[in-house]
C-alpha cells in the first residue's frame, strides 16, 4: 500500500449494536474498492476482520480489526469494533484512533442499547460523528422512522445525506442530496443516474434542510444564506466538512451491506464530506514536565506524536501495538521515547494491517494508522515520541469490570502458567484484570460479563495452552465476636517418657471494626516463662488466620494473656503454642462471635424509567439506597450492598434495565451478617468439613 499525503486520510470507526452488520459492511468496502476480490461471509467465517477464531465459532465480533482500502486516491482506515456489551473496551479503544465515529444502525430495529453507548462514547472523545442506516434489504427497514427517532433523540443535527432508493427487497440504491445524483447498484455494479422522478421533491426537501443547517453553523455563511438565498457549492461543501467536524451536523447515509448496495455512495461520501486528519485539526496533548497543554498539529514535518489504542498479545511472534500517529513519520528501524513510561524503545519492523495480515512499510505518516511489533515497554494507553520531545495524550479511561470469577489451573502442572498467561492476556484487554486474592488464596478475573469470560478462557487454552476452571470467587467473609470471655487453654500429654505441657489464660474482648489483633501480655512472676509467650501468640495466630466459625479469617480482636502455668520437664514451644491455640478456640465461640461481611458502595446509571425497578431490586439484595441525581439523560443511583448479594447483579440489570443499564462497585466497609444468613454459611461450612474429614 502506498503512502498517502495526510488530507487524503480517513479514520473512521463502525460502531453499533451486535447484529447491524459492521463486519459486513467493512468487507462490502474492501470488495467495492477492489481490496478484496472474494466477499465473505460472516456465516462462512472467512471475512477479513472477524479472523479470530472465537469470531469465527461465534459468528460476532470480539476484537476490534483493521480494514484499510483505497479509493479515488483516498486511503480509508476502517476500524470494525464489536457491538455486544462485554466487548465495549475493544469501541473504546478504537474510538481513540479515529476522526470519525461511524455509527451503524439497523434499519428494521432502529436504535438499539450499543448504538446509544457508541454514541456516549463518541461524544466523550468530541468526535465528529455519521450515520449509516444499514440493512435496507430485510423485511421491515424503514429508512424514515429510524431517522425519525434517532432526531427524536438525538437533535435534528442529524440530517440525510443520502436517500434510499426503494426499501426492502427493492432497495436498489441512493441519492447524494448534495450532487443530487443517484447511485443505483445492479448486479454488483453501480451506475450514477438521474434522480428518480417521484423522489424530486424529498430530495429537494433534503437538501434544503442540509443547506439550512450548514449555513446555520456559520456566522458568515448564515449571513449569505440570509441575504442571497442560497450557498455556492464550494461554500456547502467546505462548510459541510466544518459542521460536520463541530457536530453542528451529523450526516446520514444508507445502505444494504450484504448486497453492497449503497456502499460505493457511501465511500464517495467519506472520501467527499468527511474530515481528514487536517480537517479535525490540533489535538491536545500534555507536557509530562510542566503538565501545560499543547497543540499537536497533524503535520508530517513535525516531531513524532502517535497513541498506541490497542494491543495484540501473540505467544510466537509477542506483542503488537497499534497506533495512531497525530505528528511526524514513524519509521522502522528507529529510536523513539514512550513518553508515558520515561522509556526508550527501538523500532523493528513498522507494518500496515488489514485483518490478520501485516505489510511491511518503510513509515506511517500523520493522520495514518499503523503496527509495530516487539516494544519491550510499550502498552495500550501510551504515548510514542520522537526522543527529547515531551508529549502525552490521555490515556484510554475503560470501563471497570462489572462480573469476577475464581480461576484455577485443571492440572498441577499448569498452575505456574495460569498467572503467567492471563498476565498476558490482561496486557491486550485492559477490561480484564487479574489478581490474586491473598484472603481467599484465589485467583480472581474480573471482565465485562460471561460472553467476556468465557472467551477469555478459551483464548487462554489456544494461545498458551493452558486450562483454567471457572468457578464463583469466595466472598472474603471475616469473623469477629461481640462479647468478652476469659478461658483456660491447657494441653497435656503423657505417653512414657518426656510429656507435654502447657498451661495459659487468656481474655478474649473485641477491638472496634478495622483495628486487627492485638495480643497483650500480662503475665507477672513468670507462671509461663518468656520463652514460650511468642509461642502462644503464633498458636492463637495460626487458629485465628484459619478461622474459627466458618472458615474465615479472625480479626478486630485483643487477646490479653494474664495467667498460666508450666512444667520444669515437659514444657515446650510447641506444647504452649497448642496451649495457645485451644485457648482462642475456646474463647472466641464464648464471646459473642459473629460473621462480618464487606459491604460495596455501588452507583447505579440508568434511564430515569428504571429507577424504581433498579432500586426494588438492589432493596431486595439487602441493599440501602443513598440517594439519587440526574446526569443527563440518566439517573445515578447511590446505594450500599454485601458483595455476596451482587454475584448475578450484571446481568440482572441488563435484564431489568434493556441492556440500558451500567454500574460501579467499590469496597466501603465490613458489616455484621444477618442471623439467618449467618446460620446458612455456618452450616455451609461444616457440612464440607464434615465431608471432607
Amino acid at each position: 500500500m502506498k503512502k498517502y499525503a495526510t488530507e487524503n486520510i480517513r479514520n473512521l470507526g463502525l460502531v453499533g449494536h451486535g447484529g447491524s452488520g459492521k463486519t459486513t459492511l467493512a468487507e462490502a468496502m474492501l470488495y467495492t474498492t477492489g481490496t478484496i476480490s472474494r466477499f465473505g461471509k460472516v456465516d462462512e467465517g472467512n471475512t477479513v476482520t472477524d479472523y479470530d477464531p472465537e469470531e469465527i465459532r461465534r459468528k460476532f465480533s470480539i476484537n476490534a480489526s483493521l480494514a484499510p482500502c483505497e479509493f479515488k486516491n483516498h486511503k480509508i482506515n476502517v476500524i470494525d469494533a464489536p457491538g455486544y456489551a462485554d466487548f465495549i473496551g475493544e469501541v473504546y479503544g478504537a474510538l481513540r484512533a479515529v476522526d470519525i465515529a461511524a455509527i451503524v444502525i439497523d434499519a428494521v430495529s432502529g436504535l438499539e442499547v450499543q448504538t446509544e453507548r457508541a454514541w456516549t462514547i463518541a461524544d466523550e472523545y468530541n468526535l465528529a460523528k455519521m450515520v449509516i442506516v444499514n440493512r435496507m434489504d430485510k423485511e421491515h427497514a424503514n429508512f424514515n422512522e429510524t431517522l425519525r427517532v434517532i432526531q427524536e433523540v438525538y437533535s435534528d443535527k442529524v440530517t440525510p445525506l443520502q436517500l434510499p432508493i426503494g426499501s426492502e427487497a427493492n432497495f436498489k440504491g441512493t441519492v447524494d442530496v448534495i450532487k443530487q445524483k443517484a447511485y443505483v447498484t445492479n448486479g454488483g455494479k453501480t451506475s450514477i443516474e438521474d434522480i428518480p422522478g417521484d423522489m424530486a421533491d424529498a430530495v429537494a426537501s433534503a437538501r434544503e434542510a442540509l443547506v439550512e443547517r450548514i449555513a446555520e453553523s456559520d456566522d458568515t455563511l448564515m449571513e449569505k444564506y440570509l441575504e442571497e438565498g442560497g450557498l455556492t457549492e464550494a461554500e456547502i461543501m467546505s462548510g459541510l466538512k466544518t459542521a460536520i467536524v463541530t457536530g453542528q451536523v451529523i450526516p446520514v447515509t444508507c445502505t444494504s451491506a450484504f448486497t453492497a448496495t449503497g456502499v460505493e455512495a457511501l465511500l464517495n461520501a467519506i472520501v467527499d464530506y468527511l474530515p481528514s486528519p487536517v480537517d479535525r485539526g490540533a489535538i491536545k496533548g500534555v507536557d509530562p514536565k510542566t503538565e501545560q497543554d499543547i497543540e499537536v498539529k497533524p503535520t508530517e514535518s513535525g516531531p513524532l506524536m502517535a497513541f498506541v489504542f490497542k494491543t495484540v498479545a501473540d505467544p510466537y511472534v509477542g506483542k503488537l501495538n497499534y497506533f495512531r500517529v497525530f505528528s511526524g513519520d514513524f519509521k522502522s528501524n528507529s529510536n523513539i521515547a514512550n513518553a508515558s513510561r520515561g522509556k526508550k524503545e527501538r523500532v523493528g519492523h513498522v507494518f500496515v494491517v488489514r485483518g490478520k495480515t501485516q505489510e511491511d512499510v518503510t513509515d506511517v505518516p500523520a493522520g495514518d494508522i499503523g503496527a509495530v511489533a516487539k516494544l519491550a515497554d510499550t502498552m495500550t494507553g501510551d504515548t510514542l515520541t520522537e526522543e527529547g520531545k515531551a508529549v502525552m495524550f490521555p490515556a484510554i479511561k475503560f470501563p471497570e469490570p462489572v462480573i469476577s470469577v475464581a480461576a484455577a489451573a485443571k492440572t498441577k502442572a499448569d498452575e505456574e502458567k495460569l498467572g503467567i498467561s492471563l498476565n498476558r492476556l490482561a496486557e491486550e484487554d485492559p477490561t480484564l484484570t487479574v489478581r490474586r486474592d491473598t484472603e481467599t488464596r484465589q485467583t480472581v478475573l474480573s471482565g465485562m460479563g460471561d460472553m467476556h469470560l468465557d472467551v477469555i478462557t478459551e483464548r487462554l487454552k489456544r494461545k498458551f495452552g493452558v486450562e483454567a476452571e471457572l468457578s464463583a470467587p469466595r466472598i472474603p467473609f471475616k469473623e469477629t465476636i461481640k462479647g468478652e470471655a476469659s478461658v483456660q487453654g491447657r494441653h497435656k500429654k503423657q505417653s512414657g517418657g518426656r510429656g507435654q505441657f502447657g498451661d495459659v489464660w487468656i481474655k478474649v474482648e473485641p477491638l472496634p471494626r478495622g483495628e486487627g489483633f492485638e495480643f497483650v501480655d500480662r503475665i507477672v512472676g513468670g507462671v509461663v516463662p518468656q520463652q514460650y509467650r511468642p509461642a502462644v501468640e503464633k498458636g492463637i495466630r495460626e487458629v485465628m488466620e484459619q478461622g474459627i466459625l466458618a472458615g474465615y479469617p479472625v480479626v478486630d480482636i485483643r487477646v490479653t494473656l494474664y495467667d498460666g502455668s508450666y512444667h520444669a520437664v515437659d514444657s515446650s514451644e510447641m506444647a504452649f503454642k497448642i496451649a495457645g491455640s485451644l485457648a482462642i478456640k475456646k474463647g472466641f465461640m464464648d464471646a459473642k462471635p459473629i460473621l462480618l461481611e464487606p459491604i460495596m458502595k455501588v452507583e447505579v446509571v440508568v434511564p430515569e424509567q428504571y429507577m424504581g425497578d433498579v432500586i426494588g431490586d438492589l432493596s431486595s439484595r439487602r441493599g440501602k439506597p443513598l440517594g439519587s441525581e440526574s446526569r443527563g439523560r440518566n439517573t445515578v443511583i447511590s446505594a450500599l450492598a454485601p458483595l455476596a448479594e451482587m454475584a448475578t447483579y450484571t446481568s440482572t440489570l441488563r435484564s431489568i434495565t434493556s441492556g440500558r443499564g451500567a454500574y460501579h462497585m467499590e469496597f466501603d466497609h465490613y458489616e455484621e451478617v444477618p442471623g439467618d444468613t449467618a446460620k446458612k454459611i455456618i452450616e455451609e461450612y461444616e457440612k464440607a468439613r464434615a465431608a471432607g474429614s
